[in-house]
């Protein structure tokens, strides 16, 4: 009787011991499958060709706002550039136009929103939708680096993601170029700080330190660009200044110096292939603290 007593122990033991096994492999399944799915990703992603050149429109444009400079840049340039827009709707879906040919390692990609308003609200919630659709492309294509390009509010959303979504440690953003950009607003002083100034500057610590940014401003004027206070775009330095690598605020003079006309710039035009679609493979100017660039034509 003893002796049946303990086998059934033995048994009961044996099957809980069984029962914790298997319970313990059903456990591990999934997190093997997902450390190498992540394995694979990282590798992918490291070994990608792919570096995009990622622009994000101003306020009231929509994802059709760089056809013109896209389709200038291949001409002039002898290039052949793919181009792909993406819209991101207040529901967070994604429409997609036009697509990335195979091999191409640098296309152009376009991101903008249906709600493209103006205002630093519309502003915080431009950049959670951009990071949306940052996600979407980084798992698609797993680039490992790429440049930027923001146009007006463009380059706002682009400082905020910067500041409150970018945490990738396996993607690098090399360089940033834009155009415009109002980091006070319509102030023209500094002394007059706005909401979203004073917040850029608190949370610049979050900005990639190895970042080269070169900020455009128009002075048609000689003290703005027609809608935006050079002072206004000035103030990104103290928002980046001293933090990154390299920053260079350059400034366009003459007819097309206009807010919405400077894309159309052939100065411009040269800078943003130089260095953005090129890389400063020329040359950088970036010793230079404050570049001026006349005529603008």
């Amino acid at each position: 009787m003893r002796l049946k007593l303990r086998n059934l122990r033995k048994n009961k033991n044996f099957k809980y011991l069984v029962a914790l096994f298997t319970i313990l492999i059903l456990l591990g399944i999934p997190s093997y499958l997902w450390t190498k799915s992540n394995v694979t990703t990282l590798a992918g992603r490291y070994n990608s060709p792919m570096s995009p050149v990622i622009m994000i429109p101003g306020s009231s444009a929509t994802a059709n706002r760089f056809d013109d400079l896209v389709k200038t840049v291949n001409r002039q340039y002898g290039e052949h550039h793919s181009l792909l827009k993406m819209t991101v709707h207040p529901n967070d879906k994604i429409t997609y136009t036009g697509s990335i040919r195979p091999n191409d390692t640098r296309p152009f990609i376009v991101v903008g929103f249906e709600n493209n308003k103006d205002g630093y609200a519309n502003i915080k919630k431009q950049a959670a939708w951009f990071n949306i659709a940052f996600n979407k492309l980084k798992d698609r294509y797993r680039f490992n680096n790429f440049n930027a390009f923001g146009h007006s509010n463009g380059g706002l959303i682009w400082t905020y993601f910067l500041e409150h979504y970018f945490d990738d440690s396996t993607i690098t953003m090399n360089q940033m170029l834009t155009v415009g950009t109002p980091y006070n607003f319509e102030e023209k002083s500094t002394s007059n700080r706005t909401q979203m100034l004073n917040d850029l500057v608190r949370d610049r610590d979050k900005i990639p330190e190895a970042l080269t940014y070169y900020s455009i401003a128009g002075t048609q004027l000689y003290t703005d660009d027609g809608i935006v206070p050079i002072g206004s775009v000035d103030a990104g330095k103290y928002v980046y200044e001293g933090h990154i690598k390299h920053y260079t605020l350059i400034t366009l003079t003459g007819t097309k110096a206009q807010h919405s006309d400077m894309i159309d710039n052939n100065q411009f035009i040269d800078i943003f292939h130089q260095y953005i679609v090129g890389n400063g493979i020329n040359g950088p100017i970036q010793n230079a603290p404050n570049k001026k660039v006349p005529k603008g034509q």
